[in-house]
């Protein structure tokens, strides 16, 4: 019996890309400059496509999940409840990566790490420097620059005003639905390119990297998988159970095609209508979904929070510095404020990693060294981060039941 690509499921078909990248990329390790020059431009086209539909995407959704529901104070409520169970988990993630990582080290100065090219210039963000940048001062420029934190704060802005209006806003109320449903069926036309996308991005990582690359850099890659293995089983199986009523096992077995697919294609935001599916085949409500998992997309990195501890830890290590309870301290609060402004696509912790060594004073020539694994760590991070966010629509649909009328 033949069997067809397109009869197998998105979930097969993005396996299948894997394992054909994984095979394809070894036999490319002698020329990988061929996978760079003619299979990597066709996935840089994949990821292009998912980064420009990025804003209109979380725009569109989080005004839909606002404007669904009967008024304001159902969105306070929930809103509140989502940040509260989002801040407890990226504390609780930051905690995890700092205790296994430290209790690791003494096998990080075993990698040899290749010198930095150069330094990479960074400037000191403080915590009221972060909550300051959350409000944009221009209109425009937060969506032509893709500063998510921003988009929000004017999208949250949006549906407030649209639901407190009522009556009045009804026609914006329809063109704004309206395009929510252009803007998924686009994105439905991107994703439907995934295999072929994640098969381009793939391959050339593989090619590239290849065994003895991905083996000096074991422990690192190593700790973080672990810290997330930790962090879904002592944080998100006994939240599902106790404070979801979903048996843990139900609840990754539902999660598993979004899992999949952010494994895949490192991009939280793009993973967003396969988690809302999961978590509807789990019982939670539409209105619930389409407003906590963009919002979680954004603001919720469980998997950057970890990635970030466990990687000051291990540059600092490699350098030979003994961290001091301070430095935990700054390490921890740093991770957490970076976490929740990462955007929501490849390679977005990078850009904060930087901000997280300053604080506890660990040479920034280390983000240079962590850029060579982070893409093979992000597929894992991104998968955590959006675990954490169903996680969280679960636990809301369960105490919300007072906010709706059924």
């Amino acid at each position: 019996m033949k069997l067809k690509l397109s009869k197998l499921s998105f979930t097969g078909q993005i396996f299948l890309a894997l394992i054909l990248s994984i095979i394809v990329g070894c036999l490319m390790q002698g020329i990988p400059e061929i996978a760079n020059d003619y299979i990597k431009p066709f996935g840089t086209i994949f990821l292009n496509l998912l980064k420009f539909i990025v804003v209109p995407l979380v725009m569109l959704s989080i005004i839909a999940g606002i404007i669904s529901m009967e008024d304001i104070s159902k969105v306070g409520k929930l809103g509140i409840r989502a940040l509260i169970y989002f801040t407890l988990t990226t504390i609780a993630a930051v905690s995890v990566s700092l205790i296994v990582s430290t209790l690791l080290k003494g096998y990080f100065p075993l990698i040899k790490l290749p010198a930095p090219e150069k330094a990479i210039e960074v400037h000191d963000i403080t915590f009221m420097d972060q909550i300051v940048n959350m409000f944009p001062s221009n209109a425009v420029l937060p969506f032509s620059e893709a500063n998510m934190m921003q988009v929000i704060v004017i999208t949250l802005f949006f549906g407030f005003a649209i639901v407190h209006v009522g009556e009045k806003a009804k026609p914006a109320k329809e063109i704004l639905l309206s395009f929510n449903e252009i803007v998924q069926k686009i994105l439905s036309y991107i994703l439907s390119l995934a295999p072929i996308g994640v098969f381009c991005m793939l391959t050339p990582v593989v090619a590239a990297n290849g065994p003895q690359v991905v083996g000096s850099y074991a422990s690192l890659i190593g700790a973080d998988y672990f810290c997330f293995l930790i962090h879904a089983l002592i944080i998100y199986t006994p939240c599902v159970y106790f404070l979801g009523g979903i048996s843990p096992l139900t609840f990754f077995e539902k999660m598993t095609p979004a899992m999949m697919f952010a494994f895949s294609s490192a991009s939280s935001v793009a993973t967003i209508p396969y988690n809302v599916e999961s978590t509807k085949q789990m019982g939670v409500r539409e209105e619930i979904s389409n407003f906590i998992l963009p919002l979680g997309a954004t603001i919720n990195m469980d998997g950057t929070a970890i990635y970030l501890g466990v990687t000051s830890v291990f540059i600092a290590t490699c350098c030979g510095m003994d961290l001091t309870m301070q430095q935990y301290i700054a390490i921890a609060l740093s991770s957490t404020i970076a976490s929740i402004g990462v955007p929501g696509v490849p390679g977005g912790a990078l850009a904060l990693m930087a901000m997280v060594f300053a604080s506890a004073g660990i040479p920034i020539e280390g983000v240079a060294v962590a850029a060579g694994v982070d893409r093979l760590v992000d597929m894992g991070r991104t998968t955590m981060s959006i675990t954490g966010d169903a996680s969280c629509a679960v636990v809301m649909q369960r105490f919300s039941k007072g906010i709706f009328k059924d």
